[in-house]
């Protein structure tokens, strides 16, 4: 369950996965959610993407060996994670339809951060007063 205090941030799908998959920055912020230092905040839309990406047939051998399977990771993520259906934004922002669910996901939330490794998020920098950052920054952040 979020902690009061914590840090509120939407993590995109591509960070989401190599903190479940892999040891490293993202894995950090995973390790933060579980702290309850970040509140993760995501959508039925993300976590179906999510889904979606994890079951492809490159990713098998990685969820045999830490002995999961995509419905455990997503079961953690979803009793872990504020689980919102944001209203579209009401023009595109970002030339990638599904960043947008991201940033829409943002402002429904209220989210203090949206943390992506996607660089069509990263150039915008922030979207309705909401910083779009890194891992690395978002690990420093929570550090400072």
């Amino acid at each position: 369950m979020p902690s009061v205090g914590s840090v509120r941030a939407v993590l995109d799908t591509n960070v989401l996965l190599s903190g479940l998959l892999w040891r490293g920055t993202p894995h950090r912020l995973i390790e933060a959610v579980r702290a309850g230092t970040i509140t993760l905040i995501t959508s039925p839309v993300l976590l179906a993407e999510l889904g979606e990406v994890i079951r492809r047939p490159k990713f098998h051998a990685i969820l045999a060996r830490s002995r999961t399977d995509p419905e455990q990771m997503l079961g953690e993520l979803r009793r872990l994670a504020e689980i919102i259906e944001p209203p579209s934004l009401p023009a595109q922002v970002s030339r990638d339809p599904d960043d947008d669910a991201v940033l829409a996901l943002g402002v429904a939330s209220r989210a203090d951060l949206i943390i992506s490794g996607d660089a069509g998020l990263l150039t915008l920098g922030a979207h309705a007063g909401i910083p779009i950052i890194d891992p690395a920054a978002a690990i420093a952040r929570l550090s400072g």
